[in-house]
């Protein structure tokens, strides 16, 4: 069974059997997140950006688990610096790996370290494919993204301010038409609090897809 686990914030694990990676791993000084880092057991990390909300406690989960760190080139040295094993990638790039693969796409956000560009990632997993942004504006070629991949899961940031806000999210959902969607990156400060009801109801009004909202700690089965 496979299942999405999400942590609070841009944060999330994949599961299925006994492979795990996770997205954007900000736990130690996540106000919401629901476990800690030590307890986290994966093999591979995937990093959209270098922001400290997004690579958080990345070297530290990659030391404990041995796991690889999927990013850019940028990221992925700095790891290496680090001792840790990276596998490096960069934007319209897509690469196997034994849970299906990675696509790297475009986000139009800083990336937190020089010379970088933050991105979002099309994850296959297992047969399944996931969207993740990553930390964006809206843009007109996320059109082009559900038309490489057929999504079936999209986490969009819906908390404004630093991101899309709930209304630019909810037309990204419509270019990209996943049949899932699972709102991110908002009530985790008072400046990104969003109503992620009001979202749903605008999503399903307006687009095709159908919307779940899961707080820090649930999980999601497929």
């Amino acid at each position: 069974m496979m299942k999405l686990r999400f942590l609070g914030h841009a944060c999330s694990i994949l599961e299925h059997g006994n492979t795990a990676l996770i997205i954007d791993p900000f736990i130690k000084d996540n106000p919401l997140a629901p476990q800690k880092v030590a307890d986290v057991k994966v093999q591979f990390i995937l990093v959209t950006h270098a922001h400290f909300d997004h690579l958080g406690d990345a070297w530290e989960i990659a030391r404990q688990c041995g796991a690889t760190v999927i990013s850019t080139a940028e990221i992925a040295r700095l790891a290496q610096e680090q001792g840790i094993n990276a596998h490096a990638m960069h934007i319209g790039g897509k690469h196997s790996f034994p849970f299906g693969f990675v696509r790297v796409t475009p986000a139009f956000h800083g990336a937190g370290v020089p010379g970088g560009h933050a991105c979002g990632f099309v994850v296959g997993f297992f047969g399944k494919n996931f969207y993740f942004p990553g930390d964006t504006a809206l843009f007109g070629d996320m059109r082009l993204i559900g038309e490489l991949e057929r999504i079936d899961v999209m986490l969009p940031p819906i908390g404004d301010n630093f991101t899309m806000g709930p209304s630019d999210a909810a037309l990204a959902v419509k270019m990209v038409n996943p049949a899932l969607v699972i709102p991110t990156h908002y009530d985790t400060w008072p400046l990104i609090r969003q109503d992620a009801m009001r979202f749903k109801e605008l999503v399903e009004k307006e687009t095709g897809s159908s919307v779940i909202i899961l707080n820090p700690g649930d999980t999601h089965e497929f």
